[in-house]
């Protein structure tokens, strides 16, 4: 599998698309312009299967209806979330002039504990990882090495906790108890920002170590 990193919209946050060697695809949290998404599918020849959520704020979700429509993929989201797709107040959409306000359908696929997906020829593992948001998960891919953090953890430091439903210490347990769980060599591909490593996070993040 090889995964292509897109920063998107103002805030840039970082949407990825997966691929494997059928030219199966998912695509990761497509937060803004839906039609750069979907010119890299189209280029690439890629066999989109589903829509992976890390978490429903609006950065992340941005898109979605857009490349859901026009491509006719499946969502996965957490429980906790499925109804901050349709409230601009929970997914934050209302708090930035800038944006407009942000209104999906449900997710076809509701995620309501830690599992095994297997999309296709994709198979993850799904980590709940609460604290940024109430049902932010991380998914991680053993065979690959690599887990999608969303915005739990990024670079030298932690996903932000004073949105709706954040709280900072179970943020930092659910980073301590599911992410650092994993290989020191795991790949950590974040919501926002360049790529670490958990054990590179484990030794220097300064609200970790």
């Amino acid at each position: 599998m090889k995964w292509t990193q897109m920063p998107l919209g103002a805030i840039q946050t970082n949407a990825y698309i997966l691929e494997n060697d059928n030219k199966e695809a998912l695509i990761i949290d497509p937060g803004a312009e839906a039609e750069k998404v979907m010119t890299f599918i189209k280029d690439h020849a890629l066999k989109p299967l589903a829509i992976l959520l890390t978490h429903a704020h609006f950065d992340h979700i941005g898109a979605l209806e857009a490349i859901r429509n026009t491509l006719h993929l499946p969502v996965y989201l957490h429980a906790h979330e499925q109804e901050w797709l349709s409230d601009p107040e929970k997914n934050g959409s209302t708090l930035f002039p800038m944006v407009e306000a942000c209104r999906c359908q449900p997710a076809e696929h509701v995620l309501t504990e830690e599992q095994n997906l297997q999309i296709g020829n994709f198979n993850c593992r799904v980590l709940e990882t609460p604290g940024h948001s109430p049902g932010s998960v991380a998914y991680y891919f053993d065979d690959d090495a690599v887990v999608f953090s969303g915005d739990a953890l990024f670079y030298g430091s932690i996903g932000r906790t004073d949105l709706y439903g954040g709280d900072q210490d179970v943020l930092i347990q659910s980073i301590n108890d599911k992410l650092f769980s994993l290989p020191s060599h795991t790949v950590v591909a974040p919501g926002h920002g360049m790529e670490t490593t958990i054990g590179y996070e484990k030794q220097t993040n300064p609200f970790l170590v």
